[in-house]
């Protein structure tokens, strides 16, 4: 199986033995708290299942900066975002142990134990710095940008221990898996190659060929279905609702044992090609050889262009910086002509009216009334799903 990014062996933070874990739970009672927010809690869950490998907690300042300039910490290892523990938080200092409070959790229970190497000031002007690089744009319209520059402006850094998964667990049982649990289950399966398919959204016939299409051009015995399970911005379908209609999809629509269809616990960041990076680095550590990477990937609203997020690997990653390939993909619609899905760009002799196209708006519109969208659009047991949801929200 393709080897975890920097390391060997996959290194979750996630305390697994019961009784170390017991031990640390009630150890971190006794010590001082901070409460986290969303996004650093997102963090920990990710570091907890193995996501952020090789990471052994948040990144210091001069990490965060150099991450967000070119890619790589001061120790050279190649990540594409800092992953951080902003606060407003005061009364912390270096050397001290601390429990990390869950702020997605009622009664705010401990998720992790921090031991803090580093308590540092961020400027604006750094703040400023690392939103540009990472977001390639400072407007605060941004989603991305708008929640970065409200995190805090204390870093906390040092290696963490995780308790738990937050709310993911629970809420999403049948769905959210850790990098070890997707590991386990690839090898149980048998599989070589496979492809991982990142999605915030449901997936509909474009989205169902572009995996087939994947699959079949890479000649990958399986694919990751890998949908995010947390915090979006306003408008976006609530997970639940994706989870059900992927999973209808599958069901019908693929065959046995060729899909795993599964989530990850972490907070959307709307960064567009860096994000895109992101994605692949965390899905080799789920053991994944490739990742589509299609239009506007990772994207939001008109800050990227279509295809940013796959130049970045073509111009911007190092070559040999990571094992995962990228699988890229242009937009695909169905094909008024030729009857079927296919990507535009092997279709240089249609226009725009040989495709079904239809915008969000649209769709939403429809389904919103409890109109069908065509079939060449939406599988019709996807649309009753999303129906459903869009007459509960507009009623």
């Amino acid at each position: 199986m393709i080897k975890p990014h920097g390391s060997d062996e996959l290194n979750p933070l996630y305390v697994a033995d019961d009784a170390q874990r017991e031990a640390l739970s009630q150890e971190a009672e006794g010590l001082p708290s901070i409460l986290l927010n969303s996004a650093a809690a997102a963090n920990a869950v990710m570091l907890a299942g193995g996501y952020f490998n090789p990471l052994t907690g948040y990144m210091n300042l001069a990490d965060a900066l150099s991450t967000s300039d070119n890619m790589h910490t001061n120790d050279g290892l190649f990540f594409p975002v800092p992953i951080l523990n902003m606060t407003d938080e005061t009364g912390v200092e270096a050397g001290t142990r601390i429990a990390l409070r869950d702020p997605n959790v009622d009664g705010n229970p401990i998720l992790a134990v921090m031991d803090v190497e580093a308590v540092e000031s961020v400027s604006d002007d750094q703040i400023n710095q690392m939103v540009e690089k990472i977001f390639r744009t400072t407007d605060p319209a941004h989603p991305g940008v708008s929640t970065f520059c409200n995190l805090g402006r204390t870093l906390l850094s040092g290696p963490i221990q995780v308790l738990n998964f937050s709310y993911f667990q629970a809420d999403f049982p049948e769905t959210f898996r850790t990098a070890v649990e997707i590991r386990e289950e690839i090898a149980a399966h048998g599989w070589d190659k496979v492809v991982a398919f990142q999605t915030r959204n449901p997936m509909h016939r474009a989205h169902e060929e572009l995996c087939r299409m994947a699959m079949e051009q890479i000649g990958t015995d399986g694919i990751l279905i890998h949908m995010l399970l947390g915090k979006l911005k306003p408008g976006d379908i609530p997970a639940d609702v994706r989870d059900a209609s992927i999973r209808k999809m599958v069901d019908v629509y693929f065959p046995p044992s060729t899909v795993m269809v599964t989530g990850y616990g972490f907070d959307m960041l709307y960064a567009g090609p860096r994000e895109a990076v992101l994605h692949a680095v965390f899905r080799q550590n789920c053991g994944c050889t490739h990742l589509i990477v299609g239009r506007d990937h990772a994207g939001v609203g008109d800050y990227y262009s279509g295809f940013d997020a796959q130049i970045i690997f073509e111009e911007e990653v190092p070559e040999g910086s990571l094992e995962l390939e990228i699988f890229n993909a242009d937009h695909t619609a169905y094909s008024k002509k030729l009857n079927r899905v296919v990507m535009m760009r092997d279709v240089p002799d249609h226009t725009k009216e040989d495709f079904v196209l239809l915008s969000g708006t649209a769709v939403r519109e429809m389904l919103g009334k409890g109109i069908a969208p065509p079939p060449e659009f939406s599988r019709p047991e996807v649309a009753k799903i999303l129906s459903d949801y869009y007459q509960t929200i507009d009623g």
